[in-house]
Formats: structure tokens, sequence, C-alpha cells
């Protein structure tokens, strides 16, 4: 990658992030911002801290759920009832570029954190909350992804036909909150450099999950037919879904005419292409089942090993089913540098999945590891002039 010329702070230096969020929707958010060189302060309850602490699996003491979404932070522990404590959050409110908090609604102005309270004191900040489902009569709902993959739809499209329905195994809800969190986020930082001013963004998980949902939402809107569980089968393309070998699936992605042929090709069944059943992805997909038993009836003539091989030659989109391991190995062996390791003041490596971003003058940067419970809150207390006493 060519970094000539590269800033080494990233290109959110000196921008200042009070986190006061938790869990993970606003913690990736805050991570990102993070990753591209912002000073991130997470505030946490003191002797508690993130929820996420306390959710295994646990290495070293560590919930790899909370290392997951929280390098590039210090650590800040406040009770918020407590006078003091409460000043520091909302003088670092009144200092800081950005607030992020996913609260539900009313409680950071309970505080005075909130949006009204701090945009008086602080007219260019950017203030970003994250909730469930909105502020409106939704506000006092609260949710886990669990929940809004089941009430936004997400578990009506996944699983088997005759299974019930079933979560995505990643919280993906939560996931797709931070990045659209962290859009709304850079969006306006960018109409600050033009105005002056700041804004309020929200978002939330259940409108985050419908627009998630994309071609299966917009079929719904399109055609008002209700799409469901189709297993790994794809509702408008074929063939696009797993297939069984002599020794093992494999996973077939035909998004073209040009690719069936020379997956037909490969198979030794090139009259395949010309049947009219399956002329056409229309086609196809209309006699899903016939051409899937006869795909299957040629698979099993070798390894998935042998098929992927004589696949990849002629650019017909295949690929084993990887457990994550292997995944992570499959990126490294492509040079996607798919880990990092960032090491604490004690020396202890910290594994990490890395950014997916490369940005060629303004890199990714890994300047510390996920914070323990207050790390930081004897320095950061006395910057805002808020000594804790003993402290």
């Amino acid at each position: 990658m060519d970094t000539s010329g590269a800033r080494t702070g990233g290109s959110l230096e000196g921008i200042l992030v009070a986190d006061f969020s938790r869990a993970l929707a606003g913690p990736l958010a805050t991570m990102l911002l993070g990753d591209l060189g912002a000073d991130v302060i997470k505030v946490e309850r003191k002797g508690i801290g993130d929820e996420s602490r306390a959710w295994g699996p646990f290495a070293g003491g560590d919930s790899s759920y909370f290392l997951s979404v929280n390098r590039n932070k210090r650590s800040l522990d406040l009770d918020l009832v407590d006078e003091g404590d409460r000043l520091a959050a909302q003088e670092l409110a009144r200092r800081a570029d950005v607030v992020v908090e996913n609260f539900r609604p009313g409680v950071m102005d309970a505080f005075g954190l909130g949006y009204d309270a701090v945009i008086r004191t602080n007219p260019s900040v950017i203030y970003c909350s994250i909730s469930a489902f909105g502020t409106g009569t939704g506000a006092q709902h609260p949710g886990f992804d669990f929940l809004l993959q089941a009430v936004g739809g997400l578990m009506s499209v996944t699983g088997t036909e005759t299974g019930g329905p079933t979560k995505v195994g990643v919280p993906v809800v939560d996931v797709v909150g931070g990045l659209y969190a962290t859009i709304g986020i850079l969006s306006a930082l960018r109409e600050r450099e033009v105005t002056g001013l700041g804004q309020r963004v929200e978002t939330n998980l259940l409108s985050s999950v419908l627009a998630m949902l994309t071609n299966q939402s917009s079929a719904f809107l399109t055609t008002g037919n209700i799409p469901r569980r189709a297993g790994n089968a794809h509702p408008g393309l074929a063939p696009y879904e797993l297939f069984p070998t002599a020794d093992g699936d494999i996973a077939l992605a035909v998004g073209n005419d040009r690719q069936f042929t020379e997956l037909c090709l490969v198979l030794g069944r090139p009259e395949l292409s010309a049947d009219v059943r399956f002329q056409g992805n229309a086609a196809r997909t209309d006699h899903r089942v016939a051409l899937r038993d006869e795909l299957i009836q040629a698979l099993a003539h070798d390894t998935a090993v042998h098929w992927i091989a004589r696949l990849e030659t002629r650019r017909v989109p295949c690929g084993r089913v990887n457990d994550i391991a292997e995944a992570i190995a499959l990126a490294e062996q492509l040079g996607l540098e798919p880990t990092v390791t960032v090491s604490r003041e004690t020396g202890h490596a910290i594994p990490q999945i890395s950014n997916p971003l490369r940005l060629s003058r303004t890199p990714i940067t890994y300047r510390s590891a996920p914070p323990r419970l207050g790390e930081h809150s004897a320095s950061l207390l006395e910057w805002l002039g808020q000594d804790r006493p003993g402290g």
C-alpha cells in the first residue's frame, strides 16, 4: 500500500469523542472513529462498567465481546448520581466534538447530558443518539439485538423452510446500527466544517434492520408478497446456495448467464445451459428444484476441492463453508492482513480483527488496547477539573 504523504494521526486526529454508549452499536461506532484517529473517552458506570465487560467468553479476565469493539479508547468511570462525577461528565460533553449515547430516551436528560442541555454550552457538538425503537411511542421499549432480529423481520427470512425462525450468528442489527451511526456522525462533521454548527444525529435499531433487509424489504414493497425462509437459497437467483459434493458442501453463487454456462461446461453438462427451463435467471429461479437435482447429480462425482479448483479457473464464484479460523487463514493467504495485535502498557498483547478500511493518506491506527475499567480516570478527572478524592 502506498502511504506516501500519509498523516500518522488519522483523518479524525484532533476530534474529541465523549462515548456514553455501551454494549455494541454505540461502542462499535466510537471504535471506528477511534481507528480513524479520534480521541475517544469511554464513560463507564463506576464499579460496573460497560455491561459487555461481563459477557463471555473470557480470556485472561477480559470479555472477548468487550475487546471486540473498544480499542483506541480511554476509560473514565463515573457515578452520574454523584454531583462531582456528573459535573465532570457535563464538562466532557462541553469540550467534545462528538457525543455518542445509546441510553433509553430521557436518561441522558435526567443527568443534564441530553442534547438540549449540551447544545447550549457546546453549539458545535455532533450529538449522536442510538435507540432501539426511536424517540416516539417506542421510546421506552428496551431492545437487544436478538429481540430486534425477531421483531424487525430478519428472523422471518433466516432459517430453513421447514424449520423455525433463527437468528443470524452475530449481532448483525447492532453492527449495522453502529455503521449507520458512524456514517451520520461523519456526515455531520463534514457539514460542520462549512457552517461551524453541530447537529443531532439519530438512528434506531428497528429502522436499521428494515434498511438492512434491502432486497427482501424491497420485494415486499414492490410486489406485496411477504418473503419467507428459504434456507441457503436466494429468493431471486439460481443456482445460489450450498450443494453437496462427494465429500462436503460447496457454495455456488452464480449471478449471470455466463457463469451458469461455464458451470455447466465444468460439470460436463453443457446441455443444461441450453435447456429452456434454465435459460435466463428468471427461468432458473422458477425451476430451482429441478436445477438443484441436476447439479447435485453432477457434483456427486468428485470432491469439493476438485470442483472449486476447476470452477475458479473459469471465474465461477464458489467456495467451501469455512469456520472462522479457516476464514481468517484465507484472508491471510490473500494478503488482507485480517488481524492485528494491540498491546497494553503491561505488555499484554490482545489480538484483534483489523479494521477493513485501507486509506492511502490517512491510514487506520491501532494506538491502544481496549482499556481496563477506569484505567484513565485519574488523569482525565484532573484534566476536567474534577479531581476525585484520594485519586
